[in-house]
């Protein structure tokens, strides 16, 4: 998905403050796969429910220094209370919202720390066109892989919840991602304005 992702990361500058910082919020850091894309000196704050988490962005960070760390913060999506409001240019999360309990309450709290004019960045993957083969057997196996992939749902229809979640303006685009397994290969990708 690296082509994706430069074509959904490649304008963030443009969102930067009058000083030239960019205040970046990344949900579900994870390994830190999306430093790459940002851009130079922008302050990244990291967010993660997993704690082991800690020892890849503390590895990763030494392999992007022309980023700025601000902090890591260890909780769920749907809270976190610890980033003021209005106080980030970009919220960036990918294959997150598949995982969360609340994906209204995540979009809440992103639009909530947002500044007016910010933007959300996302990249899931969502369940399948109901009428074909694949969301047959996305149904046949969530279950083993609810419990197998710490809580992943092949059957969010996460763009729902976008539309719904009150960004001023939302580009959303519906792929078949180029991956492996044909069970996650329908995804989504674009960014919401507040």
């Amino acid at each position: 998905m690296h082509k994706e992702k430069e074509t959904l990361f490649k304008n963030l500058r443009d969102f930067a403050d009058d000083s030239g910082k960019l205040h970046l919020l990344e949900i579900g850091v994870g390994t830190s796969a999306n430093f790459q894309f940002y851009p130079p000196n922008s302050q990244i704050t990291c967010v993660d429910y997993n704690p082991n988490f800690r020892n890849f962005l503390l590895k990763s960070m030494a392999q992007n220094t022309h980023l700025q760390f601000e902090n890591f913060v260890v909780g769920s999506a749907e809270n976190i209370s610890s980033v003021p409001d209005g106080s980030v240019d970009i919220v960036v999360s990918t294959l997150v919202l598949c995982s969360v309990k609340n994906t209204q309450a995540v979009l809440k709290e992103v639009l909530r720390v947002l500044r007016p004019g910010g933007i959300y960045c996302f990249m899931e993957h969502v369940a399948a066109d109901r009428s074909t083969w694949t969301y047959f057997w996305q149904q046949v196996c969530n279950p083993t892989w609810k419990y197998v992939g710490d809580g992943c749902s092949l059957l969010r229809e996460t763009w729902k919840d976008l539309e719904n979640a009150g960004f001023s303006k939302l580009n959303l685009q519906h792929i078949i991602a180029p991956v492996f397994i044909s069970l996650v290969r329908p995804h989504i990708y674009g960014y919401g304005v507040k």
